[in-house]
């Protein structure tokens, strides 16, 4: 059996590579990048942990927190086969809120430096950092460079405001990953993946570091601290 963690790319490397070997995986949107048939019913040797689209909700915490913000930017890793569908969910997003959406790409660690160079050249007031094994690779790199040019950014995981970001909204990785779990142990007692509908996570943490919105010079309305599962002082 394999585990493809991390994305989507792991997922469809691991399938273009066996058609018999049981796979358990953690991605977006499995149907579209033709990973599984149906959630319901995934039809071949895959199955596992599909993440619901929260560009909306990500950009509208974002304009919540920098309502002065009329210029938005995403960075994505080109490399990333969600890339397209990404920029596509958060420029939508963005359009529903009347802002206009600047698309950064980095695939390395001087391309990042690059990103937020031409960020803070171009005036952006606020960032979404979606999913992307690469970037999460690079956690400080990017909790750093918001910091120094005192950019509002927000993330998926908690682990980002952990380490000094500013807010993060998504599912739990630790959820996401015991669901994963589950069904790797099943498949380990004979269950096949074709069997197991493709699951969705129910557990979604939004977590604010007031501290970091205190030195970006941010008043974290009520209205998101409310909602808050955790707060970072």
């Amino acid at each position: 059996m394999i585990a493809a963690l991390g994305g989507t790319s792991p997922a469809l490397a691991a399938k273009s590579a066996t058609a018999t070997i049981p796979i358990v995986f953690s991605v977006g949107d499995p149907v579209e990048r033709g990973l599984v048939a149906s959630l319901a019913r995934p039809g071949g040797n895959l199955t596992g942990v599909s993440s619901l689209d929260l560009a909306p909700k990500r950009v509208e915490m974002l304009s919540e927190l920098v309502p002065r913000a009329t210029l938005i930017a995403v960075l994505v890793n080109p490399d990333n086969a969600n890339a397209e569908r990404i920029v596509r969910d958060v420029q939508e997003a963005a359009r529903a809120k009347g802002l206009q959406l600047l698309t950064l790409k980095a695939s390395t660690e001087s391309e990042i430096d690059t990103a937020f160079a031409t960020l803070v050249e171009l005036n952006a007031g606020a960032l979404v950092l979606p999913s992307d094994a690469y970037l999460n690779s690079r956690r400080e790199q990017l909790v750093a460079l918001t910091a120094r040019h005192a950019v509002p950014a927000i993330y998926d995981w908690r682990e980002y405001p952990a380490a000094g970001g500013l807010i993060s909204y998504g599912p739990s990785l630790t959820a996401a990953y015991r669901l994963v779990g589950v069904y790797a142990g099943k498949i380990l007692k004979g269950a096949k993946p074709a069997d197991l509908p493709v699951q969705q996570p129910t557990t979604f943490e939004l977590v604010v570091n007031l501290k970091t919105a205190k030195e970006l010079g941010l008043t974290v309305p009520p209205s998101i601290l409310s909602r808050a599962d955790e707060v970072i002082e």
